[in-house]
């Protein structure tokens, strides 16, 4: 056992090593910062291309200066899903990072499925039950590339043109907390093109031959950007929480039904 002359010097070591650690933990990305706030209007619709119920999607600048988004999607009265991420600028104040993002889901009878937390700074992902079971946590790499709310902004750098894919990671919940490779991509699709959208398509990673393969077997993943307007989200299309129901969430004027016969 270190005698009492040794302790204070390895007490302090270990406080200065896990100072050290917690300051490293954040985001590996770097995001642009919204080209506008406010609230944008949209609605969710069935996968023929039916309106089922609201949707909402809220930009808006704190006080403090940090950056929340905020979303919902679903079928009124039945299964839907709320989420928020919330961001603090960078020390160049140019861009921004992610500090917590957070979701909850409710099954077809509005009965909550359980909340989905993550936080950058600690560097702790968890999952807490709806029936007051245990909060099962996991640590984040320490510099992660966890996105699961923000997407309309991860994917800007291929909408742009600046990259031709962009690896990330999803944290999901069911079957126990766990962290999955995900790939986007620039899709080629007609009638996106024809609506003037531009279209990203992304799924699980499992390598480069393995991932075009499983493209066919997995939900079709969609976000719809203005073509002129790059920054502008239009829609995206994937399940409201994994495993539940495909959906189209869109912004006021997009065609719903051509996207939603679209392969």
């Amino acid at each position: 056992m270190p005698s009492p002359r040794l302790r204070a010097p390895i007490v302090f070591a270990c406080v200065v090593v896990l100072a050290s650690l917690a300051a490293r933990a954040e985001s590996a990305f770097e995001f642009d910062y919204p080209s506008r706030f406010g609230r944008v209007p949209a609605a969710t619709y069935d996968d023929e291309g039916n309106r089922i119920g609201d949707a909402d999607l809220l930009i808006e600048r704190q006080d403090d200066g940090k950056v929340r988004i905020f979303t919902l999607s679903g079928r009124d009265g039945g299964a839907r899903t709320v989420a928020s991420a919330l961001f603090a600028p960078t020390t160049r104040g140019r861009s921004m990072r992610l500090v917590r993002q957070e979701s909850r889901s409710f099954d077809a009878d509005g009965r909550p499925l359980g909340r989905l937390e993550l936080d950058h700074v600690a560097g702790i992902g968890s999952c807490t039950r709806p029936d007051g079971g245990a909060r099962v946590t996991l640590p984040l790499p320490r510099e992660d590339r966890v996105v699961n709310v923000p997407m309309n902004l991860l994917f800007l750098p291929l909408v742009r043109g600046e990259v031709s894919s962009l690896q990330f990671q999803l944290f999901l919940c069911r079957e126990g907390a766990r962290l999955m490779d995900f790939e986007a991509w620039v899709a080629e699709d007609a009638d996106a093109a024809a609506a003037r959208l531009i279209e990203v398509g992304y799924g699980p990673d499992f390598g480069s031959v393995i991932s075009l393969v499983a493209r066919n077997f997995v939900p079709e993943l969609t976000f719809w950007f203005d073509r002129s307007k790059p920054h502008d989200w239009m829609g995206h299309r994937m399940p409201l929480y994994s495993g539940g129901p495909e959906v189209l969430v869109l912004r006021d004027g997009v065609p719903s039904q051509k996207l939603a016969d679209a392969d």
